[in-house]
């Protein structure tokens, strides 16, 4: 079912709110501040039937430039603007910053009424007619009806609700696959009922029951007592003006301007990548580091403009930026969004948003800038590859890169399935990666190993466990693992005797470290189940010291020497023999006393000992009182 919004603009005093009555029969100023100084202060709500049954909504903006924020708030749900100009005075600040807002949303389509016309003659209304043609030309509304209209005479009235009719016939259909979000315009408390928001649903539907996180403060609720257009209903959907009852929460736990929307739909960002245009009536210019305000969706904050591909924009120019937000906000690609300049308030241009969550950028970058362009102008799946390539680093899966920036986009599937045969994005467990996140990880891995295979040359290579909390500390073990397996399939690396070593290393022994080698072995094999420590040893090689260290590591790592103890090293021939002795003895008897395991090697308790704790960390024993078994 196509819902859709219709949404006033235009200067203030120019009888917007009295327009809506004659269209509806419905009062939108409801405050009676707002009754009183005859002027729109907050977003009012009414509602169009529409001749087959259905009821479109209107949002009445206000007109006066200090209730922009307000206006702004209501604008980004517009599928049909209705540009209020009075006859009498023309175009206005107003009207012309309004417009520009709306152009820069992304409006497509409206019609402009110019009210009024009982209080001037036919002349004027021609004059005015011209001037409002003159004004659009170059923006969205050029060649759209101008209909003339009086809400005290009742002129013009039928016609424009005609003509409301068709522009909402043309509307685009909003997508029933995307998860739902509705960004919250008012916030109030009903007896009986508790918290209660209102806005526009912008996507997916929302029913009675439904989970719901509320963006960026991460509360959670559920969805109670649904209401459009003033009447309860099941099921709410996209286009649609919405009153919800937010269960367990308070108003003051709630702001103006905070999302509903799905779990997992979204995600908090103090970072937005942007193509960011400025409009061509700006009198200010967007430097590098400018403070502005960002409006998106009903939410206003601060933030700071990188500009990544230029020093300045201009009047009329356009160029790729990134937003440095002072408070987080949740947004989904292609959202629109307006800045204004920060003092005085002044609004100089808007565009779409690339990325919603993205890496802190340099500017100038060319890399950057080329992702940003495939993000704005590629194919679905290009889209989706540059996604997954900037996310790689965080192993995102597929149904999290779909949900939260494609919304559940029925192209995913089909754009994914290609780019995975294709060998561009690799599945890695329940992971998604893109190729040249794996190739910069291979030349990273070759790195750290070559560094490794300098300091250590007779090791055979590096430990998996190193390697993975050195190359991958932000993946999950088996993830890292996964990677990997498939740096070692794909030749970056090899893996041998459990050791992973650089695909060109060859372990290549010097006389001396083969000489020091065979008498650092024969001292430890003398000495038995009693053998000298590593310090005793090595204080017989002191003009060798380096060396020492680099064979005896290899040998450990090789197995030939057993580190049981920091104090006690055993050649790997004896720590056989010993694990031999224990398996025989606990075959001949239920369970193996530490003092029967020391008769049996004819050692002292110093190194049974050591054997033991060794033998239980392994998973080799187990204690049962104070004896062992096999475990």
């Amino acid at each position: 079912m196509r819902n859709t919004i219709i949404g006033t603009a235009g200067h203030v005093d120019h009888g917007k709110t009295l327009l809506i009555k004659a269209l509806t029969g419905m009062d939108t100023d409801r405050l009676r501040e707002e009754k009183r100084r005859g002027i729109t202060i907050q977003l009012g709500f009414a509602y169009l039937p529409l001749p087959d049954g259905r009821r479109a909504g209107i949002i009445d903006v206000p007109g006066h430039e200090k209730f922009i924020r307000n206006m702004l708030a209501g604008a980004g749900s517009i599928d049909v603007a209705l540009l209020v100009v009075a006859a009498g005075e023309g175009f206005m600040p107003q009207t012309r910053e309004h417009l520009d807002i709306l152009s820069l949303l992304g409006i497509k389509r409206g019609v402009v009424a110019m009210t009024k016309v009982d209080l001037v003659d036919d002349e004027w209304r021609q004059l005015a007619a011209m001037d409002i043609e003159d004004e659009v030309r170059g923006t969205f509304l050029e060649g759209a009806p101008v209909v003339q209209v009086s809400a005290q005479t009742g002129e013009g009235i039928e016609e424009l609700r005609q003509c409301l009719y068709r522009l909402l016939e043309e509307a685009e259909e909003k997508s029933a696959h995307t998860p739902f979000r509705l960004p919250i315009d008012r916030v109030f408390h009903m007896d009986g009922f508790g918290t209660v928001v209102t806005g526009t649903l912008i996507e997916g539907r929302l029913s009675d029951g439904d989970d719901i996180v509320v963006f960026p403060s991460m509360l959670t609720t559920k969805a109670r007592n649904i209401q459009v257009h003033g009447q309860y209903t099941d099921t709410a959907h996209a286009g649609q003006r919405v009153a919800v009852n937010l269960s367990g929460l308070k108003c003051e736990d709630i702001c103006k301007g905070d999302v509903l929307a799905a779990p997992d739909s979204m995600e908090n960002s103090s970072l937005l990548d942007v193509k960011l245009k400025i409009l061509d009536g700006a009198q200010r210019v967007i430097t590098n580091n400018s403070r502005l305000h960002l409006y998106h969706g009903s939410r206003d904050v601060l933030c700071r403009v990188v500009l990544l591909g230029e020093d300045a924009l201009n009047k009329g120019q356009e160029g790729y930026a990134q937003l440095r937000l002072a408070q987080p906000i949740a947004a989904k690609p292609g959202d629109r969004f307006v800045v204004r300049f920060y003092s005085p308030l002044e609004t100089v241009g808007g565009g779409v948003i690339l990325d919603p969550c993205p890496h802190k950028h340099k500017r100038l970058d060319e890399r950057v800038l080329k992702g940003l362009t495939t993000k704005e102008k590629g194919s679905f799946a290009q889209r989706l590859a540059a996604m997954v390539q900037d996310r790689s680093a965080s192993f995102p899966t597929a149904a999290h890169i779909k949900r939260r920036l494609f919304g559940e986009d029925p192209e995913f599937d089909a754009a994914l399935a290609e780019l995975t045969e294709q060998g561009v994005l690799l599945n890695i467990g329940q992971s998604l990666i893109h190729r040249d996140f794996l190739e910069a990880e291979g030349g990273r891995c070759q790195a750290l190993l070559l560094e490794y295979h300098s300091q250590n040359p007779l090791h055979a290579g590096m430990r998996r466990d190193e390697l993975r909390t050195r190359l991958l500390p932000q993946a999950d073990l088996a993830t890292a693992d996964a990677v990997i397996d498939l740096l070692c399939e794909r030749g970056y690396i090899y893996s041998r005797e459990g050791r992973l070593a650089h695909k060109d290393f060859v372990v290549a022994l010097s006389d001396s470290h083969k000489r020091l080698s065979q008498q650092i072995l024969a001292r430890f094999l003398d000495g038995g189940f009693a053998p000298p420590s590593l310090d005793e040893v090595a204080a017989e090689f002191p003009k060798e010291k380096k060396a020492f260290k680099q064979t005896t590591d290899a040998l450990i790592s090789e197995g030939m020497l057993v580190v049981l103890s920091p104090q006690v090293c055993m050649h790997g021939q004896h720590y056989q023999a010993a694990l031999e002795q224990f398996a025989q003895l606990a075959a001949q008897q239920d369970a193996v006393t530490l003092a029967q395991f020391r008769d049996a090697l004819g050692t002292s308790r110093k190194y049974a000992v050591a054997l033991l704790e060794y033998f239980d960390r392994r998973g080799i024993t187990k204690k049962q009182g104070d004896a062992r078994v096999m475990a």
